[in-house]
């Protein structure tokens, strides 16, 4: 068995990363030799000797060697390349990499070094600038006993190991990983910019998020209450959606009002069937039987709430189909929202200059506060355009008659009209 304090380490590339890893590594004590193109990359870390003169000498002299370069073509370079490490292995030398590359590059590097009896493992790191303060979780693919023969020295720069799985997989996560991240900036430039428009100050904004969730775990929320298999309990979902799509829908109308462009807020209220794993199609025996029901509840959605309570017991094959099949099925379907339907609806009703059926579509809009009156007004003036002034006309009468309906409905109920004001 290795003496694991015996185990000498390597570093190639004395950046940010690799150079905050190599510092660790000797304020350990286990003082590795390193390797930069740079003859002074060393000179300003702590504890770490000049550079050797090649990769190669590094492997020489080296267990466990780090490579932390920029792309896949210094990967390629340091490992296989003329003076690379393989060309100083030995057998039981692992590599580990540290550079953010593609799948494949991880295989095919992994391959080359299993021709020459060199261990190999994938290892995204985070965060990059606590690599000199041993602060770095090390999020690592490849086999068990490859890892723990490494362990050891790992954990000497790291201050969490984490083995996500197969060659590949610590890569997979760190990408993942990424992605939460630069997703999150995208997200949070719409909201900024979405509390900007409305006088509010981005301070107010993060001060608002830091005091309510001071740990940030409403982020990874949703990713904790899912199953060992990855899927989130249906009923955790269903108590989700409703909520998930009114905040969102009134994200949207404020957006609309504002004239802020939140491109990504509306792709999340459109794939939010998705995000919940409700969108998967039924077996056909339970499409079977809910078909009616997801129907009529979507007619409620779509109309207002009862709405469906209109409808006769029995119904004739016309109405069914259309409660089955048009609500049931094609108003389900993912990648569209109740509001994007609304809306293309809307545009095909005013081509035919059909204003009842446009005043039964404007009642369901202002129902869900899915369209303001300022923006159905505007709606008119912008189809006028394309349908024609005399279909335009009959969307105008459809759509005043809503608003009046509305307008009323809401006088006769003031406390129910301010209680909506109000949110």
């Amino acid at each position: 068995m290795t003496n694991t304090q015996a185990l000498r380490a390597g570093v190639v590339g004395l950046g940010m990363i690799g150079g905050g890893v190599a510092v660790s590594l000797a304020r350990s004590g286990r003082v590795p030799v390193v390797y930069d193109i740079r003859p002074d990359a060393s000179d300003n870390l702590d504890g770490v000797s000049a550079p050797l003169a090649s990769p190669a000498d590094v492997a020489k002299n080296s267990d466990v060697v780090m490579v932390a370069v920029v792309n896949a073509a210094q990967a390629r370079t340091v490992i296989a390349g003329d003076g690379g490490l393989l060309s100083g292995a030995h057998p039981g030398l692992t590599i580990v990499l540290q550079s953010t590359v593609a799948l494949p590059v991880v295989h095919e590097l992994a391959e080359l070094c299993a021709k020459q009896e060199v261990g190999f493992l994938d290892c995204g790191v985070t965060p990059g600038d606590k690599a000199a303060e041993h602060g770095m979780v090390a999020i690592i693919g490849g086999e068990q006993p490859v890892v723990d023969h490494a362990r050891p020295v790992l954990d000497d720069w790291a201050k969490k190991v984490v083995h996500c799985g197969p060659l590949g997989a610590g890569m997979a996560t760190k990408i993942a990983r990424n992605v939460v991240t630069y997703g999150t900036w995208r997200t949070v430039t719409e909201a900024a910019a979405l509390a900007a428009a409305a006088e509010v100050e981005p301070a107010r904004l993060a001060e608002v998020i830091d005091t309510a969730d001071p740990d940030g775990r409403t982020l990874l929320q949703l990713l904790r209450m899912r199953a060992i298999d990855g899927t989130l309990p249906e009923t955790v979902a269903r108590q989700i959606e409703p909520l998930m799509t009114k905040d969102l829908d009134a994200a949207r109308d404020l957006a609309a009002t504002l004239g802020v462009d939140t491109p990504l807020v509306d792709v999340t209220r459109a794939q939010a069937e998705h995000t919940l794993g409700l969108d998967a199609a039924p077996t056909p025996s339970a499409a079977d039987e809910d078909s009616l029901q997801r129907g009529l509840a979507m007619m409620d959605k779509v109309y207002g709430s009862g709405f469906s309570a209109t409808m006769p017991e029995q119904l004739d094959p016309y109405t069914d189909e259309t409660v089955q099949h048009l609500f049931g099925d094609i108003w389900n379907r993912p990648d569209l929202s109740v509001r994007d339907r609304r809306l293309l609806v809307m545009g095909a009703t005013a081509a035919i200059g059909r204003a009842d059926l446009m005043q039964i579509q404007v009642q369901g809009a202002l129902a869900n506060q899915e369209l303001t009156i300022n923006q159905l007004n505007e709606a008119v003036l912008h189809l006028a355009f394309y349908v024609g002034w005399g279909n335009a006309t009959s969307a105008h009468r459809g759509i005043s008659a809503a608003i009046a309906a509305h307008n009323a409905d809401a006088q006769s109920t003031p406390a129910q009209s301010t209680a909506k004001e109000s949110r």
